[in-house]
C-alpha cells in the first residue's frame, strides 16, 4: 500500500527539507524525571539503570524530561517476574488535556506461569479505543527486550525487538485523526490495575509477593525534540525514520506475528461494532 496515498507527496518533501532530528543515548538522570511513587522510583549505575516499584502503598513512574513531534523512541525494559497478577506497567507517548494525542505499550501481569499480554492503543485528538493485544513469544520477565514506537507523519509503528506488531495509518484524507500537531512525552509507570487488568479483574494482586519491581534501560530518541511548542525539526537533513514505511520482509514480520500472536483486535470485534467497523480498520493489517 503506497502511503502517499494518505499523505500528500510534495508536502512530505518539504517537510523531509526542513528535518533536523536530536539522538539521545540513555543517561536517566539527564533524560527523565521520577515523577511519582517517592523511594520506589530509582535511577541507578550511573544513570544507566532506572527501575520502579509497586507496594501497597503507590506505584511509582517517570516522564522525559523532552517533548517530542515525531521520532523514533527505543527503551529495553524487563517486566515484573513471578505472580504479576493484577499490575500494569505503561509506556507510553502522550500529550496532556482533553483532546489528547497517545501511542501506548500496556504490560498486563498474570500469573506465574500464564503469558504477560501486551495491550496496545493510538488516541487521536482526545480519541481512542484502537485497542490490539498480544502475547510474546519470549518470556518478558527473564531479561530485557526493546519496545519501539516509529512515528512519522505517514503511520506510527509498534516493535519489539525490532520487529513490527502493528501499524496505524495517517488517513486524514478520509477524515481519520492521526496524532500530528501535539508534542508528547515519554511516560512509563508501575501501578495496580487489579480491578481490570488480568481476567478482567478476577485475579487480584497477591501483595505477599511485593515489592513487584520493572527494570529500564537502553533508552532511545531519535526525535524532534520540540520546546515552547516549536519543533527541532525546522532546520537540517532528513532523518531515516521521518519517512520510513516497512519493506517487504517487515510485512512478512509483522504479518506472522499477527497470525501467531495476536489476541484482539478492535476491527474484528463485531458485538463491539454491529454497526460497522471504524473507518481505519479498512487500513490496518
Amino acid at each position: 500500500m503506497a502511503f502517499s496515498k494518505y499523505f500528500p507527496i510534495s508536502m512530505l518533501a518539504l517537510l523531509c527539507l526542513s528535518l533536523f532530528s536530536v539522538c539521545v543515548r540513555a543517561d536517566f538522570y539527564r533524560d527523565m524525571t521520577l515523577t511519582w511513587g517517592g523511594p520506589r522510583a530509582q535511577i541507578l549505575n550511573a544513570g544507566s539503570l532506572l527501575t520502579l516499584a509497586l507496594d501497597r502503598g503507590s506505584g511509582s513512574g517517570f516522564q522525559s524530561k523532552d517533548e517530542y513531534l515525531f521520532g523514533k523512541i527505543d527503551m529495553q525494559i524487563k517486566l515484573v517476574a513471578g505472580n504479576s497478577a493484577g499490575t500494569v506497567t505503561a509506556y507510553y507517548l502522550s500529550s496532556q488535556g482533553p483532546t489528547h494525542d497517545e501511542i501506548d505499550f500496556e504490560f498486563l501481569g498474570n500469573l506465574s506461569g500464564e503469558p504477560y499480554i501486551l495491550h496496545t492503543n493510538v488516541f487521536a485528538q482526545g480519541k481512542g479505543s484502537k485497542e490490539q493485544q498480544f502475547y510474546l513469544w519470549f518470556d518478558p520477565r527473564a531479561d530485557f527486550h526493546t519496545y519501539s514506537i516509529l512515528w512519522n507523519p505517514l503511520q506510527i509503528v509498534f516493535l519489539v525487538d525490532g520487529t513490527p506488531i502493528r501499524v496505524f495509518h495517517n488517513a486524514e484524507s478520509r477524515g481519520i485523526p492521526y496524532p500530528k500537531n501535539q508534542p508528547m512525552r515519554l511516560y512509563s509507570s508501575l501501578w495496580n490495575a487489579d480491578d481490570w487488568a488480568t481476567r478482567g479483574g478476577l485475579v487480584k494482586i497477591d501483595w505477599s509477593k511485593a515489592p513487584f519491581t520493572a527494570s529500564y534501560r537502553g533508552f532511545a530518541a531519535d526525535a524532534c525534540v520540540a520546546n515552547a511548542g516549536r519543533s527541532s525539526c525546522l532546520n537540517g537533513p532528513q532523518k531515516s525514520w521521518w519517512a520510513q514505511s516497512l519493506d517487504a520482509g517487515a510485512r512478512l514480520k509483522m504479518q506472522w506475528t499477527r497470525k501467531n500472536y495476536m489476541i484482539y483486535d478492535y476491527c474484528t470485534d463485531y458485538k463491539r461494532f454491529p454497526q460497522g467497523f471504524p473507518a481505519e480498520c479498512s487500513l490496518e493489517m
